[in-house]
């Protein structure tokens, strides 16, 4: 194998394959490599863990023909560091003990490095399912609504997960960690059949919002088990989570008699100064009532903040509080000038919505204060 490429173009490549693989101890140590494989002018690169799968072609200098499999981190390392120009990559044939060492140069810069075994590499299945197409900005904008309300703890698999699942007029993703919940509904999106609806890994789905970039058009298959998406060259596939999501519907009520109208940048900028006094998972407490609304946190034994700025307010006077950085991610998600806190009473969900739109609610459960 014997390939040129630019710097940064190798760099992303590896870098993107890469964050497919893994360097858990336990599994497979030929899956913290990255397979490179050079075709004519086109280079392939591959990253899996078994779970998650990040495959893409880049166009090259082909010179000789040939795949390897290198450390993932350890060769985008290198890449990267390299001065900018072309790269020169190449795989050396087999010593007598059977070694071999990819060379990477550029420059007055020389590396070399001892590959994995190819032999070992997972193969690669095809993509199943029919294919559907949608307007990759639209699906970006939901994911980053909606992803960051999904657990990060393996212990409940589920809830690392993103419900996809089929509404009358399009699809509804849903994601929660139990104590918060995001739900965005995509109208006219008929990627799911009827009643129909798939458990995505929030982590394949954070990835995939980092390939997508400024690309118009996602395609997306649905296995049985897997979910495919496709970005022009590149290729993100994922296992589905099994296991049934809760049943969030519970949790919304129809109606809320209190509402507070509150100017998103206002909120978000009171809440990072209070913040810096609400240490140790200290909330932030939310006085309603009137024409404005209080932020305070109080911690024990180091200091209090406060914070008065301007809203409109429908309901009767009480004070709720929340977890700042929870709150604060409800609220950056929204895509609107003004925000909407909808509540019950201080023991009960909250709702969040960007004000006169109903395509994205950020649930949120309060924090009981004394």
């Amino acid at each position: 194998m014997k390939f040129r490429c630019e710097r940064d173009v190798l760099a992303d490549a590896v870098g993107s394959a890469g964050r497919a693989a893994t360097n858990r101890s336990g599994t497979l140590p030929v899956l913290s490599g990255v397979r490179m494989e050079v075709v004519g002018d086109v280079l392939t690169v591959t990253g899996t863990d078994l779970e998650l799968t990040i495959k893409l072609s880049v166009d090259v200098g082909g010179e000789q023909d040939g795949a390897a499999v290198v450390p993932g981190r350890l060769v985008g390392d290198i890449v990267k560091a390299l001065p900018a120009g072309a790269v020169e990559v190449s795989l050396d044939a087999s010593d007598v003990t059977g070694s071999s060492e990819m060379s990477i140069s550029a420059g007055r810069s020389q590396f070399s490095v001892r590959p994995l075994s190819l032999e070992d590499y997972p193969a690669q299945a095809e993509p199943a399912g029919d294919a559907v197409t949608l307007a990759a900005a639209t699906v970006s904008d939901a994911l980053r609504q909606v992803v960051r309300a999904a657990s990060t703890d393996d212990a409940r698999a589920v809830l690392t997960g993103v419900l996809l699942a089929s509404e009358d007029e399009g699809v509804r993703l849903v994601a929660t960690d139990s104590y918060r919940l995001a739900v965005r509904d995509l109208p006219d999106s008929a990627v799911l059949a009827s009643g129909q609806k798939v458990l995505i890994p929030g982590r394949a789905l954070n990835e995939l919002q980092r390939l997508m970039g400024d690309t118009e058009e996602l395609t997306v298959r649905f296995g049985e088990r897997e979910a495919t998406f496709e970005i022009g060259s590149t290729r993100l596939t994922t296992r589905l989570i099994e296991g049934e999501f809760p049943n969030y519907r519970n949790l919304l009520p129809s109606s809320y008699p209190n509402l507070l109208t509150v100017s998103k940048a206002s909120m978000l900028e009171a809440i990072r100064r209070v913040k810096i006094l609400a240490q140790d998972s200290t909330p932030v407490r939310l006085t309603l009532g009137g024409e404005t609304v209080q932020l305070t946190a109080i911690t024990q034994d180091v200091g209090n903040a406060a914070e008065e700025i301007d809203a409109s307010y429908d309901g009767a006077e009480m004070t709720v509080a929340f977890n700042p950085d929870y709150l604060a991610a409800g609220i950056d998600a929204i895509d609107a000038d003004d925000v909407t806190l909808a509540t019950m009473d201080p023991m009960k969900p909250a709702v969040l919505r960007g004000a006169g739109q109903d395509d994205y609610l950020y649930l949120l459960m309060p924090v009981r204060v004394p």
